[in-house]
């Protein structure tokens, strides 16, 4: 053997030992965000305030559908966003759920609805005796994500995580939030594509082994941008270990004209996505979806002559207004010149 054998052979092994020893490749290692592995920081939100927040229907341990964890959206409570669709089909499948009622209307530092996804998870795993599936919409089918990345002991009591028009890579539809120019609410200056936030949630890896990943989204949307390519589409997931599907509903059929805020709440096929997830191991596999979905206008659970649909929107309408206007709000979350600092959690250093 040569010197240079020799040299080469000495190195490889010393990577090796490193690699084992600091539990990180070279390349992670000089990530300046937390290693994977690293266990997630106490909750600072008080127990009792995350344990009131969240709302189970249902026999979680002893129906044989999965339970599901409801996440929802930027500018509504869970209420607006799902009351009248998703928890009104689950109800009627006996699915067993559970709502998270965010504070502020799922506005505020999206690094505090995280805390409340990490003591939903946790409490809901432990009330079921099994893996659950969390969904959301918007923020909400991104946010869950921010739990599995910085709380890796929530990642074994998840089975599916399935988000519709997920902000997973941030939007490029928010221009006019300008630093110290304009003013913001700290949900939506973290939700833009170029936020410290979005960065830190998609570091390292953006899935996790054993977990279904299922992101459901339309070509038209236009809060939620890129969104007419798959392969730059902002809510799709490309890195980590999980399975993973990416899923335009024009995919399955061609003609739906559903768009962001109507994805999440009365796309048939986008509910046919969703409940592909649930019933199947692994995420939705869109081969399976009946043709028939293109056919219907809205999905079960959705009653169109239910006075109580037409005033949860308009109970919404506010805070979703109140979204894409700088220094405007209609619902009372403070405006930040800003993105909020990242949590010294996230950082590679720790706290």
């Amino acid at each position: 053997m040569g010197h240079h054998r020799i040299a080469a052979t000495l190195i490889s092994a010393t990577a090796v030992v490193l690699t084992f020893l600091v539990g990180a490749t070279p390349a992670e290692a000089a990530s300046p965000y937390a290693p994977l592995d690293r266990p997630g920081p106490r909750l600072s939100v008080k127990t009792a305030t995350l344990d009131a927040a969240l709302e189970c229907h249902g026999d979680l341990k002893g129906s044989r559908l999965q339970p599901v964890l409801l996440n929802p959206a930027t500018g509504v409570t869970v209420d607006q966003n799902y009351s009248w669709n998703y928890e009104r089909a689950f109800t009627a499948q006996k699915r067993p759920w559970c709502a998270i009622h965010m504070p502020s209307r799922t506005l505020e530092d999206i690094q505090v609805s995280g805390e409340y996804l990490v003591r939903a998870i946790r409490t809901m795993h432990a009330k079921a005796g099994r893996r659950i599936a969390v969904m959301g919409h918007s923020q909400g089918g991104m946010s869950m994500r921010w739990a599995l990345r910085f709380w890796p002991d929530t990642r074994r009591m998840v089975d599916d995580v399935i988000g519709m028009a997920g902000s997973n890579h941030g939007s490029t539809a928010l221009p006019s939030c300008i630093p110290r120019l304009t003013t913001c609410m700290p949900a939506v200056w973290q939700q833009q594509s170029t936020a410290k936030f979005i960065a830190a949630l998609n570091s390292r890896a953006e899935t996790f082994k054993g977990i279904s990943y299922t992101q459901i989204y339309t070509r038209t949307d236009e809060v939620v941008t890129p969104s007419t390519n798959n392969a730059t589409a902002s809510s799709a997931l490309r890195t980590g270990q999980g399975r993973i599907t990416n899923v335009a509903t024009q995919d399955v059929c061609p003609l739906e004209v559903y768009e962001h805020l109507t994805v999440g709440t009365i796309s048939p096929t986008a509910y046919a996505l969703a409940i592909d997830a649930l019933d199947h191991d692994g995420p939705a596999k869109p081969s399976r979806i009946a043709r028939s979905t293109c056919l219907k206008l809205y999905h079960p659970g959705v009653d169109l002559l239910n006075l109580q649909n037409y005033l949860q929107v308009l109970a919404g309408a506010p805070g979703l207004l109140s979204v894409p206007l700088p220094s405007v709000n209609l619902v009372g979350v403070r405006q930040l010149p800003a993105e909020p600092p990242l949590r010294c959690y996230t950082s590679a250093k720790g706290c």
